[in-house]
């Protein structure tokens, strides 16, 4: 008790930040408690990986948006050699549609821009390039689909965080423990949805989360849902994000009915909460 008292006395002890203009004015003395510095800093960090993290995203979205702008130029390049291509098909049904060698010749050479049109050279190589543009197309839609996929979104359960991501202490040893994921207060049977398409590589017990359920997205993302009632899902199931894979409890150890969800990026643990955004 006599330790939590000094702690606390120390925490309010008065700090004075001094500020020295380089003019002849006198210094600015600012003077705050060492808990409200603390936590003027803190802040600032917060705030900075706010920022740092919201610039990541727009520079992905403008980064999408530039390679988008590129592909619609060459789906009107596209567009461009298929006109070519009908236009050719045209000529030649006119010309195949006479009856005789000499009236096809005659017609060609009446034909001003006919050596124009059918280029076959011209067309192979259109044709080759046209489909380069469709194949890189296809392959960039399908590598988005593939991350979007994969990509946790969502609450697994609605309700209030009663126990962020990072430091804490912990409920039942009343150490101070890293809390690997975060906890959400929900109801015994409420159901658990998986945040993104997956593969279920375990669902079953263990002492310490009860039931479990962990969900492998690829992309190196990997998600965990602990302390169910139940379990909906077996190993090596497809599952499909929005569906229910477990009914929360308070199984293992915990003092109430939540869900323990985990985000894992490339084996290592990571802030749930940028993940529970819907992706857009």
């Amino acid at each position: 008790m006599g330790r939590i008292k000094s702690y606390l006395r120390q925490s309010f002890t008065s700090v004075t930040i001094m500020v020295i203009p380089h003019s002849r004015q006198k210094p600015l003395r600012l003077k705050v408690s060492a808990l409200g510095l603390l936590t003027c800093i803190c802040l600032a960090f917060v705030g900075a990986g706010y920022v740092l993290s919201e610039g990541v995203k727009t520079a992905e979205y403008y980064g999408m948006k530039k390679q988008l702008s590129h592909f619609s130029s060459q789906l009107i390049e596209v567009k461009s050699a298929m006109l070519t291509l009908r236009q050719t098909e045209s000529e030649f049904a006119k010309l195949l549609s006479l009856k005789s060698k000499k009236k096809i010749l005659e017609q060609t050479d009446a034909s001003s821009d006919m050596g124009s049109i059918i280029d076959v050279d011209l067309l192979k190589k259109q044709v080759k390039e046209t489909i380069e543009s469709v194949s890189e197309i296809r392959e960039y839609i399908k590598e988005e689909k593939s991350l979007y996929e994969a990509t946790p979104a969502g609450w697994p359960v609605k309700g209030a965080i009663t126990s962020p991501f990072g430091e804490r202490i912990h409920p039942i040893t009343g150490e101070t423990a890293f809390h690997s994921g975060i906890d959400i207060r929900a109801p015994s049977g409420t159901p658990v949805r998986a945040t993104a398409d997956g593969i279920v590589s375990f669902s079953s017990w263990r002492d310490d989360t009860g039931y479990c359920v962990v969900l492998e997205h690829g992309h190196g993302f990997t998600t965990v849902y602990a302390h169910n009632t139940s379990v909906a899902v077996k190993l090596g199931q497809r599952v499909r994000r929005g569906e229910t894979i477990a009914l929360s409890g308070s199984t293992g150890s915990t003092t109430g009915p939540h869900v323990h969800y985990e985000v894992w990026k490339e084996r290592k643990h990571v802030n749930p909460a940028p993940y529970l955004k819907d992706l857009s």
